[in-house]
């Protein structure tokens, strides 16, 4: 079990069996276990998920953006949700932008 400091300064803890379901859910994110931990602590931006979870976003390229939920559950403890890439950048921006501040 690896973490990253979140904008916050929260442990993010991203456990084996997160890993684990990441990978079988999203195949074409083997191989970037440490990019994950990168993005929660260097994102280009933080929106509000739908149930208190945080969302990290690193843009890829004009099209893509690479995303990691997480939910902090203390002021020095959370852990990773899932990650994913999405070609749906509009939709995931429109959310409420938490980090950095408009």
């Amino acid at each position: 079990m690896d973490a990253a400091l979140s904008i916050n300064q929260v442990s993010i803890r991203l456990t084996a069996e997160r890993w684990l379901h990441i990978t079988e859910e999203h195949s074409e994110l083997a191989g970037m276990y440490f990019d994950v931990l990168d993005y929660i602590s260097n994102p280009d931006m933080i929106v509000k998920g739908s149930y208190g979870e945080l969302i990290a976003i690193k843009r890829i390229n004009q099209r893509k953006a690479f995303c990691v939920v997480y939910r902090e559950v203390s002021k020095y403890d959370g852990f990773v949700i899932t990650a994913f890439i999405t070609s749906k950048i509009i939709k995931i921006s429109r959310r409420i932008q938490l980090w950095p501040p408009k």
